[in-house]
Protein backbone atom coordinates (compact mmCIF):
# COMPACT_ATOMS: atom_id res chain seq x y z
CA UNK A 1 0.00 0.00 0.00
CA UNK A 2 2.94 2.10 0.77
CA UNK A 3 3.92 1.76 -3.19
CA UNK A 4 0.78 3.02 -4.04
CA UNK A 5 0.66 6.22 -1.82
CA UNK A 6 4.12 6.82 -3.73
CA UNK A 7 3.04 6.16 -6.72
CA UNK A 8 -0.18 8.53 -6.82
CA UNK A 9 1.36 10.75 -4.24
CA UNK A 10 -1.62 10.22 -1.98
CA UNK A 11 -1.01 12.68 1.08
CA UNK A 12 -2.82 11.90 4.10
CA UNK A 13 -3.39 15.20 5.29
CA UNK A 14 -5.12 16.75 1.86
CA UNK A 15 -7.41 13.84 1.94
CA UNK A 16 -8.75 14.54 5.19
CA UNK A 17 -8.58 18.28 4.39
CA UNK A 18 -10.63 18.01 0.92
CA UNK A 19 -13.05 15.38 3.04
CA UNK A 20 -13.03 18.62 5.85
CA UNK A 21 -13.77 20.76 2.59
CA UNK A 22 -16.33 18.75 1.45
CA UNK A 23 -18.06 17.93 4.56
CA UNK A 24 -18.10 22.20 4.88
CA UNK A 25 -19.64 22.50 1.61
CA UNK A 26 -21.93 20.46 1.99
CA UNK A 27 -23.17 21.33 5.37
CA UNK A 28 -23.46 24.80 4.26
CA UNK A 29 -25.20 24.09 0.82
CA UNK A 30 -27.50 21.82 3.01
CA UNK A 31 -28.25 24.46 5.61
CA UNK A 32 -28.31 27.45 3.15
CA UNK A 33 -29.64 26.10 -0.43
CA UNK A 34 -30.91 22.88 0.14
CA UNK A 35 -33.06 23.42 3.22
CA UNK A 36 -34.62 26.49 1.91
CA UNK A 37 -35.03 24.91 -1.76
CA UNK A 38 -37.25 21.89 0.36
CA UNK A 39 -39.14 24.46 2.50
CA UNK A 40 -39.93 26.22 -1.07
CA UNK A 41 -40.52 22.81 -2.62
CA UNK A 42 -42.99 21.68 0.14
CA UNK A 43 -45.04 24.92 0.53
CA UNK A 44 -45.48 24.98 -3.27
CA UNK A 45 -46.49 21.26 -2.94
CA UNK A 46 -49.14 22.31 -0.77
CA UNK A 47 -50.43 25.75 -2.54
CA UNK A 48 -50.80 22.91 -5.81
CA UNK A 49 -52.32 20.54 -3.93
CA UNK A 50 -54.45 23.18 -2.06
CA UNK A 51 -55.86 24.47 -5.79
CA UNK A 52 -56.15 20.80 -7.31
CA UNK A 53 -58.66 20.16 -3.78
CA UNK A 54 -60.54 23.19 -4.38
CA UNK A 55 -60.65 23.02 -8.48
CA UNK A 56 -62.38 19.86 -7.90
CA UNK A 57 -64.77 21.57 -5.21
CA UNK A 58 -65.57 23.51 -7.94
CA UNK A 59 -65.96 20.83 -10.22
CA UNK A 60 -68.15 19.55 -7.73
CA UNK A 61 -70.35 22.96 -6.96
CA UNK A 62 -70.17 23.72 -10.67
CA UNK A 63 -71.96 20.39 -11.75
CA UNK A 64 -74.31 20.58 -8.91
CA UNK A 65 -75.04 24.43 -9.95
CA UNK A 66 -75.81 22.69 -13.76
CA UNK A 67 -78.60 20.27 -11.96
CA UNK A 68 -80.02 22.92 -9.85
CA UNK A 69 -80.12 25.03 -13.09
CA UNK A 70 -81.84 22.66 -15.19
CA UNK A 71 -84.42 21.88 -12.56
CA UNK A 72 -85.62 25.38 -11.97
CA UNK A 73 -85.90 25.61 -16.15
CA UNK A 74 -87.44 23.04 -15.71
CA UNK A 75 -90.26 23.69 -13.09
CA UNK A 76 -90.10 27.05 -14.97
CA UNK A 77 -91.17 25.02 -17.84
CA UNK A 78 -93.89 23.60 -16.56
CA UNK A 79 -95.41 26.44 -14.60
CA UNK A 80 -95.27 28.51 -17.76
CA UNK A 81 -97.25 25.66 -19.55
CA UNK A 82 -99.33 25.11 -16.68
CA UNK A 83 -100.11 29.42 -16.84
CA UNK A 84 -100.00 28.80 -20.28
CA UNK A 85 -102.85 25.99 -20.50
CA UNK A 86 -104.61 27.99 -17.91
CA UNK A 87 -104.96 31.50 -19.08
CA UNK A 88 -106.22 29.54 -22.58
CA UNK A 89 -109.01 28.02 -20.38
CA UNK A 90 -109.94 31.50 -19.40
CA UNK A 91 -110.20 32.75 -22.81
CA UNK A 92 -112.20 30.03 -23.73
CA UNK A 93 -114.35 30.42 -20.63
CA UNK A 94 -114.58 34.12 -21.69
CA UNK A 95 -115.00 33.63 -25.55
CA UNK A 96 -117.54 31.32 -24.44
CA UNK A 97 -119.46 33.97 -22.15
CA UNK A 98 -119.12 36.94 -24.92
CA UNK A 99 -120.59 34.54 -27.45
CA UNK A 100 -123.74 34.13 -25.23
CA UNK A 101 -123.58 38.13 -23.90
CA UNK A 102 -123.77 39.13 -27.66
CA UNK A 103 -126.03 36.24 -28.48
CA UNK A 104 -128.63 37.87 -25.76
CA UNK A 105 -127.73 41.22 -26.87
CA UNK A 106 -128.75 39.98 -30.67
CA UNK A 107 -131.93 38.21 -29.32
CA UNK A 108 -132.60 41.12 -27.80
CA UNK A 109 -132.21 43.93 -30.45
CA UNK A 110 -134.21 41.25 -32.60
CA UNK A 111 -137.38 41.40 -30.12
CA UNK A 112 -136.96 44.97 -29.81
CA UNK A 113 -137.30 46.04 -33.40
CA UNK A 114 -139.68 43.31 -33.87
CA UNK A 115 -141.83 45.14 -31.25
CA UNK A 116 -141.08 48.44 -32.96
CA UNK A 117 -142.00 47.05 -36.38
CA UNK A 118 -145.26 45.70 -34.81
CA UNK A 119 -145.84 49.04 -33.08
CA UNK A 120 -145.10 50.42 -36.53
CA UNK A 121 -147.91 48.21 -37.94
CA UNK A 122 -150.29 48.89 -35.33
CA UNK A 123 -149.95 52.23 -36.19
CA UNK A 124 -150.04 52.10 -40.11
CA UNK A 125 -153.07 50.06 -39.77
CA UNK A 126 -154.79 52.69 -37.19
CA UNK A 127 -154.05 55.26 -39.99
CA UNK A 128 -154.80 53.32 -42.75
CA UNK A 129 -158.48 52.46 -40.90
CA UNK A 130 -158.84 56.08 -40.16
CA UNK A 131 -157.96 57.11 -43.65
CA UNK A 132 -160.35 54.55 -45.04
CA UNK A 133 -163.38 55.48 -42.39
CA UNK A 134 -162.51 58.85 -44.02
CA UNK A 135 -162.53 57.96 -47.42
CA UNK A 136 -165.65 55.88 -47.05
CA UNK A 137 -167.38 58.69 -45.61
CA UNK A 138 -166.24 61.29 -48.28
CA UNK A 139 -167.59 58.62 -51.03
CA UNK A 140 -171.27 58.19 -48.80
CA UNK A 141 -171.41 62.08 -48.74
CA UNK A 142 -170.59 62.42 -52.52
CA UNK A 143 -172.91 59.17 -53.49
CA UNK A 144 -175.77 60.06 -51.50
CA UNK A 145 -175.50 63.64 -52.46
CA UNK A 146 -176.05 65.41 -49.15
CA UNK A 147 -174.57 66.98 -46.44
CA UNK A 148 -174.72 64.50 -43.49
CA UNK A 149 -175.34 65.26 -40.26
CA UNK A 150 -172.86 64.55 -36.96
CA UNK A 151 -175.22 62.08 -35.75
CA UNK A 152 -175.07 60.02 -38.57
CA UNK A 153 -170.99 60.49 -39.29
CA UNK A 154 -170.37 59.44 -35.79
CA UNK A 155 -173.01 55.98 -36.69
CA UNK A 156 -171.26 55.17 -39.42
CA UNK A 157 -167.94 55.82 -38.18
CA UNK A 158 -168.56 53.47 -35.47
CA UNK A 159 -169.85 51.04 -37.54
CA UNK A 160 -167.42 51.07 -40.16
CA UNK A 161 -164.70 50.62 -37.09
CA UNK A 162 -166.22 47.25 -36.11
CA UNK A 163 -165.63 46.00 -39.62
Amino acid sequence: MESLITTFHIDWKIIIAQVLNFLIVFLVLYFFALKPLKKLMSERETRINKGVEDAKINAETLINTKKEYNEVINKAKEEANILFQQGKKEVEVKKIEMMENAKKEVDNMIASGKKTLEAEKTKMVEEAKQEIVSLVVKATEKLLGSETNDKFDQKTVDQLKNI
